[in-house]
């Protein structure tokens, strides 16, 4: 045990070293928070939300924030206590812990986060002399139920809007009784509290993005990113792609302004030669082609997280290039017109062949294409699109080519949050279909197992009765997954059904701020597409 705390210790200290933006605090006279994200240090430090949480909880004088992750560098064994990065405390010496979430699969880290530091796992069964326990981020922001009994706080909506009255109120929550504490927390704004059952929580967002910019805190070279800084220049999307999460829960779309932009690119410069910029869709900034000059122009180099064939210019396309930019992604999402149709991205294939053409002029040294496999109404003609529509980009692309093909899981808040995900067979055989008729072509099939996007599935439509699941398995793996669920009397099937428009949703428990009824009529439009224009050919369609 000792030689295992040792080792933690030794590894922590020696990332510490290769860290720059540290921020270290003394704990004397501070509220001490422990900033937990439920994965690995390398994809931790990956996420902007990491970063942006870290120095907004440090900002006041009277907090220190320090860093948890479910593992440092390897699988944590099973008597390893999770410790903070910073000073290699135990989280039992914490006031509160901050769980910031971004996939699902990440709750049974959650769980077993909390079993290694002897924390007890239901939220009923802690008194005040425990940490408070507060969970935001993509997945339970949209739907918190699969964790209700275990945490108990979930923040509704973006952090800038709600840390400064939750941080008001923290102190005192942490120095009460439990139950005043639940009570001063669920009169906030955002903030569902189970205990107190004071649903529906309505999502709380940041209007003005430039007076709270979010970028890299902390430069690693552990990292996905650790060549660059990371700035956000976007948030939400205007587009309501009817299948994506971010374009219904994070509205409504705002930019960061171009000034703001350079200066922090200007604070990324004393780090680093190159900056990533962030946002749903890069390309949709209304002044990105002047942004990306004027970076260039800084001698900076520029990488960006997402494009939209539509919008993407070749000024930004230059600009990647000059910037040694390996990899060129764009995300069609699905192989045939009629599908992209009925999902609401209806990008145009002749001006997506002609900018492949230009990636191939610029020498890019890969081209990268994301795909969802088991889209509502999917039909086999529509996986053969995708063959397609690959065999022309081949045409005109010769160097390498992958392309990411992802289950699709239906997503709450969303047009799709009614409909059936595919069966794991069904969804596999289509990757493997891909996998066959691409190989010839030296084209690249990487995808999620679909036996995990189901389980993946059930968690992001889950009630509170998961939760129960989450705490009986011994260890994570599919086998103790389908164990602890029969013992629960539950089945997968239950959540990854077809829900009427009725029925009563576990995530209701959310207010998005998109109505139901706009939900609804974008399902129902997607449904008369399937009806208008499905093939004459109806046999393996996922309805």
């Amino acid at each position: 045990m000792m030689g295992i705390a040792y080792r933690l210790v030794a590894q922590m200290k020696r990332l510490l070293r290769q860290e720059e933006g540290v921020i270290h605090k003394d704990w004397g006279g501070r509220l001490p928070i422990a900033l937990v994200y439920p994965n690995t240090y390398y994809i931790g430090m990956s996420s902007l939300a990491v970063h942006v949480l870290y120095r907004w909880l440090n900002q006041p004088r009277d907090v220190v924030c320090e860093r948890v992750f479910h593992s440092v560098e390897t699988h944590p064994q099973k008597e390893e206590l999770p410790l903070s990065l910073e000073s290699q405390r135990p989280l039992q010496e914490f006031s509160a812990l901050a769980f910031t979430v971004s996939y699902e699969l990440d709750y049974f880290h959650i769980v077993d986060i909390l079993r290694r530091a002897g924390i007890p796992l239901l939220a009923a069964q802690r008194d005040e002399t425990w940490p408070l326990m507060i969970a935001g981020g993509p997945a339970v922001s949209a739907n918190p139920e699969p964790l209700a009994d275990i945490l108990d706080i979930f923040a509704v909506g973006e952090a800038e809007a709600l840390l400064p009255s939750l941080l008001e109120v923290l102190p005192e929550a942490c120095h009460v009784a439990r139950p005043r504490a639940l009570d001063l927390l669920a009169a906030l704004p955002g903030l569902y509290v189970p205990m107190r059952h004071n649903a529906p929580v309505r999502r709380v967002w940041q209007r003005d993005l430039d007076a709270s910019p979010a970028m890299t805190q902390i430069y690693t070279p552990h990292t996905e990113f650790g060549d660059r800084g990371l700035i956000e220049i976007g948030r939400g999307c205007w587009r309501s792609c009817r299948f994506c999460l971010t374009g219904f829960t994070y509205r409504p779309t705002r930019y960061v302004s171009m000034e703001v932009v350079l200066n922090l690119a200007r604070e990324v410069q004393k780090y680093r030669d190159k900056v990533g910029l962030v946002s749903a869709a890069v390309s949709d900034h209304p002044q990105i082609d002047p942004v990306v000059t004027e970076l260039r122009r800084m001698g900076l180099k520029v990488a960006v997280s997402s494009l939209r064939i539509d919008s993407l210019s070749e000024t930004l396309m230059r600009a990647l290039a000059e910037s040694d930019t390996q990899t060129l992604t764009i995300a069609p999402e699905a192989g045939s017109p009629r599908l992209r149709q009925l999902i609401n991205k209806p990008q145009d294939e002749t001006r997506l062949l002609e900018m492949v053409s230009l990636a191939a002029r610029y020498n890019f040294p890969q081209l990268k294409m994301y795909f969802m496999i088991g889209h509502p109404g999917e039909t086999d003609a529509d996986v053969e699109a995708i063959v397609d529509l690959i065999s022309a980009v081949r045409a005109r692309f010769p160097r390498h080519i992958v392309i990411n093909a992802t289950p699709y899981v239906p997503k709450p808040h969303t047009p799709f949050q009614w409909a059936a995900m595919a069966p794991a067979d069904v969804l596999a055989a289509r990757i493997a279909y891909l996998e066959k008729r691409l190989q010839p072509w030296r084209v690249t099939v990487r995808s999620d197992s679909p036996a995990w996007a189901e389980v993946e599935g059930a968690l992001a439509r889950g009630d509170r009765r998961l939760g129960k699941v989450l705490i009986e398995m011994e260890r994570t793996s599919l086998r103790e997954w389908k164990r602890a669920l029969k013992r629960a009397g539950l089945s997968v099937q239950e959540y990854l059904r077809a829900r009427s428009y009725d029925e009563t949703l576990p995530w209701s428990v959310v207010d998005s701020g998109v109505t139901r009824a706009f939900l609804a009529r974008e399902m129902q439009r997607a449904q008369e597409t399937m009806t208008q224009t499905a093939p004459d050919e109806a046999e393996g369609c996922l309805l």
